[in-house]
């Protein structure tokens, strides 16, 4: 099997290249052996002017064309707008379809209804036998009156409750109104006791603190003492310091002059240097001039001597004599560079010395802040010594100071002591008054509490005659609202699909009373790709045809945001008119949804290719007779062939060939419609 497929890709392959590549001549060969071309080749055959362009365009020689041209054969393409509709196959639905199911149980005592038969909105549809259940509505209607009965008295006993409460409230208040005087006298008392003994506490702690005080204040006189000898004793060497550095500043000066003197020597020498330089060079170029000579003379001695009309004495002379210039030129040289090493030199003395005059004047700036420095510290020992007198006058006033404090403080600790015992009696004779009056407040709100507990007694009875009314109330709305559930109505007029529960048959809540449909007006629905989903909007106008050929039309309702997850397509739905009913819910029909049309171009799917980048596109002939790649968009594949877009309105398609060119390549296209 696999010789079999390696011979059949030889034989497509050589075909291939004979259609390609050979075309020409296979075009010329079965020209040559047409049978009208044997049997009358002397015959002339009448001129057809309009056959000569594509005679010329068919036999011009392979020969002839430029050198990498490739023939191909192309098919020149015209758009054409098409789509101008969205068809779809679909289906017709039922506008609406209801199953209508019982809310209750029991026996069907209606008639039935039969399939088919209309119905009109709330139209009675099965009804449902009531049983106990009106039995059940007067009983709870007799358990509401009952209920309602004993409400009045229930407001009664809360009344009385309520009335007793402002006695008790004002026997509370009374007795609490007291008690504030009472707590104000034992309050008044008390903050006596404790503003005495802070007084009593505050004179104790005094005789401490001032006899602390009076010993720091006799300590910090030898402190202050020793402060004034230290600074007595900086004076002397603040003046030492300044001397020190008002002799400074002559040396710093006279270092300055010096540097400033060494500034002219070395530009002097730099100048002299620089003279050194034109020498040098006026050497050199005499060097040089004498090696050209004793090159020149060395060449016409060597030419001499090759001819025989010189001696190898003179060529020895010259060759000598040039290495001697040679010699000189390096010499010159080397005295150039000498003096360019003696600028460079010159330059770094004078570079020094003018640092050397910048360093003199930062010294002999130094030398005056120093002097400046020094007779600050001068001052300021001065000062020191200024206010360690004051300090010792100040610690001497402090120790008379805290002597004074001492004996004011034993004087204020007798008088705090008298005054605690005072207020300690007043605090026993408020609190006798204070215990009194609490305990005609307790009496008065147990009482309010008797009255409290007959009024929430009173609101519980209230409270359960008006549950139990509610209660009553709820058993009549549940069995009213299930006798209402015995009778079960059409929700919307339409056609009953199936029958109504027969009669007798028993119906548990959420069994199948019947299920109606309503057909007008009826939906066509169906699936759009996505490709074509953006092309159907909501209102616009539809047709659909039917299997039985009738032809409908109607707008689109709606257009479904959300794809279905296995198809990929969008539901479309339709609206259309069914005064008479004829048509049924799940009719196939085809459907056409109106839709802008767009410009695309018919090509054979063999002419499609794919470029570097993966994409879809096909291969065209240029203006210039060079391949472009046109990259396209398949809209819809048909037995014709593919509807594509993407291209200009007119483009010349290569159909043979192109998957042996690429882009920028020279071709010789071939029409298919001038051979044709």
């Amino acid at each position: 099997m696999r010789i079999v497929s390696l011979i059949t890709a030889l034989i497509v392959a050589a075909v291939l290249y004979g259609l390609v590549m050979e075309r020409d001549r296979l075009l010329g060969f079965a020209r040559d052996n047409t049978p009208a071309a044997l049997a009358g080749a002397d015959t002339p055959e009448p001129e057809d002017p309009a056959a000569e362009p594509a005679a010329a365009v068919a036999e011009t020689p392979a020969d002839t064309l430029p050198e990498g041209t490739v023939r191909v054969m192309a098919h020149r393409s015209v758009a054409q707008v098409v789509d101008s509709a969205v068809v779809l196959r679909g289906e017709t639905e039922a506008l609406r379809e209801v199953v209508v199911r019982a809310e209750t149980s029991g026996k069907v005592v209606s008639e039935p209804l039969r399939r088919g038969a209309l119905v009109e909105a709330g139209q009675l549809l099965c009804e449902i036998d009531p049983g106990t259940r009106q039995v059940s509505l007067r009983e709870a209607t007799a358990r509401l009156a009952e209920a309602r009965a004993r409400l009045p008295e229930s407001k009664a006993r809360l009344a009385e409750a309520e009335a007793a409460l402002p006695a008790a409230r004002a026997r509370i208040l009374e007795a609490e109104a007291a008690v504030p005087a009472t707590q104000a006298q034992l309050s008044q008392a008390r903050a006596g006791v404790p503003a005495a003994a802070a007084r009593l506490t505050e004179a104790k702690a005094r005789v401490p603190e001032s006899e602390a005080y009076l010993a720091e204040a006799k300590a910090r006189v030898p402190e202050v003492e020793a402060r004034l000898e230290e600074a007595e004793s900086r004076v002397p060497e603040a003046e030492a310091r300044l001397a020190e550095a008002q002799a400074a500043v002559p040396a710093a000066q006279s270092r300055l002059k010096e540097a400033q003197a060494a500034v002219p020597a070395a530009r002097a020498a730099l100048a002299e240097a620089e003279a050194r330089v034109p020498e040098a060079e006026a050497r050199v170029l005499e060097a040089e001039a004498r090696v050209k000579e004793a090159d020149i003379n060395l060449k016409a001695a060597q030419s001499l001597a090759r001819d025989g009309f010189a001696a190898q004495t003179r060529l020895a002379a010259s060759e000598a004599a040039f290495e001697a210039a040679r010699a000189g030129v390096q010499a010159a040289q080397l005295g150039l560079k000498s003096a360019a090493s003696g600028i460079e030199a010159a330059k770094s003395q004078v570079q020094g010395a003018l640092a050397g005059v910048e360093t003199a004047k930062s010294q002999v700036e130094t030398a005056k802040a120093a002097v400046q420095s020094a007779q600050s510290g001068i001052r300021n020992a001065k000062a020191g010594v200024i206010a360690a007198k004051a300090q010792i006058q100040n610690a001497k006033a402090g120790v008379q100071a805290a002597q004074s404090q001492i004996q004011n403080a034993k004087a204020g600790v007798q008088s705090a002591t008298s005054d605690v015992e005072g207020a300690s009696a007043a605090v026993e004779s408020a609190l006798s008054g204070v215990e009194g009056a609490k305990a005609a407040v307790i009496s008065a709100k147990s009482q309010l509490e008797g009255a409290a507990a007959a009024v929430q007694s009173a609101k519980t009875g209230e409270e359960s005659a008006l549950s139990a009314i509610q209660a009553a109330e709820a058993a009549i709305a549940s069995a009213e609202k299930e006798i209402e559930r015995l009778s079960i109505h059409a929700p919307f007029a339409g056609l009953l699909e199936t029958d109504t529960a027969e009669l007798g048959a028993l119906m548990q809540p959420g069994s199948a009373c019947a299920t109606v449909i309503q057909l007008n007006p009826v939906k066509i629905v169906g699936y759009v790709a996505e490709s074509d989903v953006a092309r159907v909007d909501h209102g616009a106008q539809a047709g659909a045809r039917l299997v039985s050929g009738r032809e409908v039309a109607g707008k689109v309702t709606f257009v479904s945001r959300s794809a279905d997850p296995l198809t990929r397509t969008f539901r479309v739905e339709i609206l259309v008119d069914n005064e008479d009913l004829s048509i049924r819910d799940g009719q196939t029909a085809e459907i056409a949804i109106a839709a802008e049309g767009a410009p695309a171009h018919l090509l054979a799917q063999s002419s499609l290719t794919l470029d570097d980048d993966g994409r879809l596109g096909v291969r065209s002939v240029s203006a210039e007779e060079t391949v472009a790649f046109l990259p396209v968009t398949l809209l819809r594949d048909t037995r014709e062939g593919v509807w594509v877009t993407g291209l200009p309105d007119t483009v010349d398609v290569i159909t043979l060939g192109q998957e042996y060119v690429t882009d920028g390549v020279p071709v010789a296209p071939s029409f298919e419609e001038i051979i044709q």
